[in-house]
């Protein structure tokens, strides 16, 4: 695991340069997105580096790591990660991929019959949940559908400006996760601190879901000064 720590603008940088990197090796890039506020910034960054004509999406597929059980379009993934940034892009349509809800295995099938994730980003929740991977999520775990925790409902009121958060929500399993090839995640603030610290030195086990990133061998975190404040 691989760790860079910045400041928030220059970390974002980084992360977009990761990802302008992948896609110049591969334009056929199978990229997994979450949604949150750690990858507003980055995703906004793509979006420069796409009208500069620095990258391009015309071949890459994107799949929507989580979705919203129930809830207001927008706050769904399409709204957050395609039509606030990637319609914007020479992404086609149809390679913006979200979930079947109510049919969470078959996105499985669906990831491996596109090669594999060849690079996801992540965000870190306050509880340590990667995705809605929830405290307790076995590490076997595929796609499925997860209760969310009252923390991090709390966490995405913060987020939404909003008392109606669903109570479920479908989310990439860890070990559809841990599959990448390659894994970025972006962590920002000191409410983000503690988490990071156990990411990187809890034990790998389900109690921090975002700890069984010790496991694959190319993950990058990249951090701002106050996430990394307890490491």
């Amino acid at each position: 695991m691989k760790t860079i720590i910045s400041a928030e603008k220059e970390t974002i940088n980084l992360a977009a340069e990761h990802i302008k990197g992948k896609l110049h090796e591969k334009s056929d890039t199978v990229l997994a997105l979450c949604c949150g506020r750690s990858v507003r910034g980055l995703y906004a960054r793509l979006l420069d580096m796409y009208s500069a004509g620095e990258l391009s999406f015309s071949q890459a597929r994107i799949f929507a790591l989580t979705e919203f059980l129930d809830a207001p379009y927008n706050m769904s993934s399409r709204k957050q990660i395609y039509d606030d940034y990637f319609s914007k892009t020479d992404l086609k349509p149809e390679n913006f991929i979200v979930p079947d809800v109510l049919n969470p295995e078959h996105y499985d099938a669906l990831i491996e019959s596109a090669g594999g994730i060849d690079l996801a980003v992540l965000g870190i929740g306050e509880n340590g949940h990667i995705g809605y991977n929830e405290p307790a999520t076995p590490f076997a775990s595929l796609c499925h559908v997860q209760k969310l925790t009252d923390a991090t409902r709390r966490q995405l009121e913060k987020l939404h400006e909003s008392r109606q958060i669903p109570e479920r929500a479908f989310t990439m399993g860890i070990k559809t996760i841990t599959q990448a090839r390659d894994i970025v995640l972006l962590a920002f603030g000191e409410d983000k601190s503690q988490a990071v610290h156990k990411m990187l030195y809890g034990r790998n086990d389900s109690a921090v879901p975002a700890a069984f990133l010790q496991i694959p061998l190319n993950v990058t975190l990249y951090l701002d000064e106050e996430a990394s404040s307890q490491l």
